[in-house]
């Protein structure tokens, strides 16, 4: 029965893991589809004001060209009606002059004949009509102002949507979360020269697996990344899990994103597995306190170190200057100087906690137990306040000390008893 009870209890977890599954998928399909229709929407505005404004530029240039047309029509009319008007003017003087002659020659007397032929005469020599040029001065010709736009027609037949990058590959074999950052790296799928930059996405989640669409937080954007890897520094980790994805750039567009990758950081409260890291720091005016872990069991009342659910490091500095390691009512002391840091390193599935100088990664002291139950970072203060740093990874130079800290290990074996 009990057997049975424990098979139909898995089957209804794995159900449940499923389904849940399944709808952050149907919620994805659904935040997917409604972001084609708003990008769609956006490009084909964008579209229409691409387009909208090569119509305003051809308007343009159509405007510019037909006003150099009118002009030169203008111009070489104007020419031409002068021209007009010249010969016109001298044409009738001329025929003016050749009836005064024509009549001339019917004068009998000569002394008139002659008066007259020096008239003619003169009139010739001034007359107009023997000054015009008579080759226009334009002419009809308006070749110059045309235009074949074959190569422009051609060119547009070739517009085309612009070359957008393909997306990224997160490598998470290279991608390295330790000392407090995350190191991503990435590569393309194939060569692409033309690349500009990348743009680097994460945020922080309490979910394996897919990136969850409802309650999660905003995506933050490290952009103008210039290589195929990025470290991001100084982070707190405090979720359990954190979110990537990549995106290429050329001078134009971005492209698709990677498909994301999840992180594992393990920054979370209750201890039940794995290694974990935090760091303390007591305020000016703390007289006494207490940094270590318990079971929940711990009672209310109950001081960290005084009973066998609890493992602490114990610093006072009221009455008497001490500092000591406790565990269930034992005490050691501790030959070291207090640290104006303490970073506490707990390796649950290997049975230690130990305590670190955060600044020199000084051993101070270890615990060798066996976690019967999930443990919780505890802490006790009298007189004054601690500065907390929680969902640390474990610095590099702690797990290089805990391979070599056999022989330098303390025990709650060899701790003295404290007298009530």
């Amino acid at each position: 029965m009990d057997s049975q009870k424990e098979a139909l209890q898995r089957i209804i977890s794995t159900l449940a893991n499923k389904n849940d599954e399944i709808q952050n998928f149907i919620d994805t399909l659904n935040q997917t589809l409604k972001g084609v229709q708003e990008n769609s929407s956006n490009v084909l505005s964008e579209l229409d004001e691409e387009f909208d404004s090569l119509y305003s530029i051809l308007d343009d240039v159509k405007e510019s060209m037909i006003s150099s047309i009118k002009q030169e029509q203008a111009r070489k009319s104007q020419e031409l009606q002068s021209q007009l008007s010249q010969c016109n003017s001298a044409l009738e003087n001329s025929e003016e002059l050749l009836e005064f002659a024509t009549r001339s020659l019917d004068i009998k007397e000569a002394e008139e004949f002659s008066k007259a032929a020096r008239q003619i005469k003169d009139r010739v020599t001034m007359a107009s009509a023997f000054r015009l040029s008579l080759k226009p001065k334009v002419s009809d010709n308006m070749t110059h102002l045309m235009v074949d736009f074959s190569q422009e027609r051609q060119m547009l037949q070739t517009l085309k949507f612009l070359p957008v990058p393909k997306a990224p590959e997160i490598d998470p074999v290279e991608c390295l979360v330790a000392d407090n950052s995350v190191t991503v790296a990435w590569r393309m799928p194939e060569e692409d020269n033309k690349i500009n930059h990348f743009i680097l996405e994460y945020r922080k989640t309490n979910f394996d697996g897919l990136p969850r669409v409802k309650d999660e937080r905003c995506w933050e954007i490290i952009d103008n990344i210039k290589g195929t890897e990025y470290t991001l520094p100084g982070l707190r980790f405090d979720s359990k899990y954190m979110n990537f994805r990549v995106r290429a750039c050329n001078k134009a567009v971005a492209g698709e994103c990677s498909d994301p990758v999840t992180l594992e950081t393990k920054g979370d409260t209750t201890i039940e597995s794995g290694q974990h890291y935090w760091e303390v720091k007591a305020q000016k005016d703390c007289k006494s306190y207490s940094v270590g872990v318990a079971y929940k069991t711990l009672g209310k009342f109950d001081q960290l170190g005084k009973t066998n659910t609890s493992w602490c490091i114990h610093v006072n500095n009221w009455l008497q200057n001490t500092f000591v390691a406790k565990h269930n009512n034992k005490v050691k002391a501790l030959d070291v100087p207090v640290p104006e840091r303490i970073g506490v390193f707990c390796d649950f599935d290997g049975g230690q906690l130990s305590f670190y100088d955060a600044n020199s990664k000084q051993l101070l002291y270890s615990f060798k137990t066996k976690f019967a139950q999930p443990v919780l970072p505890g802490f006790m203060v009298w007189c004054g306040g601690l500065s907390l740093s929680t969902g640390m990874q474990v610095p590099s130079a702690v797990r290089t000390l805990q391979k070599s800290e056999n022989g330098m290990t303390g025990s709650s074996s060899s701790l003295n008893i404290v007298t009530q």
